[in-house]
């Protein structure tokens, strides 16, 4: 897609962004990254730009500081018609992931580190698949994505795919994921014969930024091809035996629609850690949350309390004993991750103060 300047807003660019562009540069919005380098689209087309040294100074301190798909970018042109991505400019929303790094032995070194995903998103389209091998969709993988969904600031809205696959099991299934997402749009897509395609397009409208999750072999690829009416990205062929796709996608990239609105492809996730998580999870239990008010302390922890509200719905059917335990296990992980995190800094603050006594010791001795 080549692009001319008044066309810069079709890629999402808001003149807010303006003030935070260093002289000299120009934006451009990034479409793919590669190691040390970012395929960028400005308003004259597409780039490749390699990192500037500042860039990488930041980024090596920092993970997260690193260019990701959605980010709005400072492009320095340099000698010889060569461009170079200067700066990310602040990013207006963020899907973050948690990750474990690995030490020089290549063992975990137990610091978390974070991994952005995509930049600058409007919608989150958490894709699942109605059947994925010989299960139905996993209710546990949609709530923990969503959880992931709230905390980037953008807007979730779960997507079965597959759905031709259920035939008259649809609509109990659909029930289901429902009571694990309350409060978030829910639609069921069969993208290879277009059911439901335009129900999810209808949320890229006003030149809006999506972004799809899920697992492998979700129809992710061929959910964006749908969208796009052509095949932007490779697809490989359902196994008529369990309903299950060969993963394709291998890199994330920013695609533009020609209908409008912009749609990032992800590969399938194998691992999504809670990362630096505040309002995530209680966003995606406002069910358990609104119970919790009615229990007899405030600081219950629905474990063995009497006059809790939540187990008592539990025990009376309302609540579904399966969904209780996914909340206390994304709890769980929330507040490890923030205690780790907690850990990191102090040992990062510890480490500065050791620098500065050795310089000043250094400098006493006579």
């Amino acid at each position: 897609m080549t692009t001319t300047g008044h066309e810069l807003s079709l890629l999402g660019w808001r003149d807010s962004l303006a003030a935070d562009l260093p002289g000299g540069t120009v934006p451009a919005r990034v479409a793919r990254v590669d190691r040390g380098a970012a395929e960028v689209i400005a308003a004259d087309g597409h780039h490749t730009a390699p990192y500037s040294a500042r860039l990488r100074r930041a980024s090596a301190e920092d993970p997260v500081a690193l260019p990701c798909v959605g980010d709005w970018a400072a492009l320095t042109w340099l000698p010889e018609g060569r461009h170079e991505l200067r700066e990310v400019l602040p990013r207006r929303t963020a899907l973050v992931r948690g990750g474990v790094s690995r030490d020089s032995r290549g063992g975990l070194s137990g610091d978390s580190q974070g991994q952005v995903l995509a930049a600058n998103i409007d919608v989150v389209f958490v894709a699942e698949p109605a059947v994925h091998g010989d299960d139905f969709a996993e209710l546990g993988r949609i709530e923990r994505l969503l959880a992931l969904a709230w905390e980037s600031g953008a807007r979730p809205v779960v997507v079965i795919t597959k759905a031709d696959l259920m035939g008259e099991h649809l609509p109990g299934l659909l029930d289901d994921v429902a009571a694990a997402a309350p409060g978030v749009d829910l639609h069921a897509v069969s993208a290879l014969d277009g059911d439901g395609v335009e129900d999810v397009r209808a949320h890229l409208a006003g030149a809006a930024t999506a972004v799809i999750l899920g697992p492998s072999g979700a129809g992710k690829s061929t959910l964006v091809n749908a969208l796009a009416g052509t095949d932007v990205m490779e697809t490989q062929q359902v196994r008529a035996v369990d309903g299950r796709g060969r993963h394709t996608t291998v890199h994330r990239e920013l695609v533009p629609l020609p209908g409008g609105g912009l749609i990032i492809d992800t590969p399938g996730i194998r691992r999504v850690g809670m990362y630096e998580m505040s309002q995530g999870v209680d966003m995606v239990f406002t069910d358990i949350e609104d119970l919790a008010d009615h229990c007899r302390f405030a600081d219950c922890a629905h474990e063995t309390e009497p006059g809790c509200a939540v187990l008592t719905a539990v025990e009376e059917g309302e609540l579904p004993e399966r969904r209780l335990a996914s909340w206390r296990k994304l709890q769980r992980e929330a507040a490890w991750m923030a205690r780790r995190g907690d850990a990191r800094l102090r040992a990062e603050e510890t480490r500065k103060w050791k620098i500065i006594h050795k310089s000043v010791r250094g400098r006493s001795r006579p």
